[in-house]
């Protein structure tokens, strides 16, 4: 949990995730299922990369090299 490649994954694994709810908000809008505007999805894309940063520190437990449970953080060569 304490390496640069962890929170450079855990990083990643956030925005990811900000942009699928975003994706997810805003193109329900547009469906007319719920409605929602810009600053509606930004909440809740900001929201759920807290979420999961917090997962991913949580499940590291202190000792894993990466941010989920079973995976390991591999640098780019």
């Amino acid at each position: 949990m304490f390496t640069v490649l962890f929170w450079r994954a855990t990083a990643e694994r956030a925005l990811r995730t900000a942009a699928q709810v975003l994706a997810a908000t805003l193109g329900l809008d547009t469906l007319g299922l719920v409605h929602a505007d810009w600053g509606d999805g930004f909440s809740l894309a900001g929201g759920a990369a807290v979420l999961a940063v917090l997962t991913a520190v949580a499940a590291s437990g202190g000792r894993g090299e990466g941010p989920g449970l079973t995976e390991t953080v591999k640098g780019r060569t």
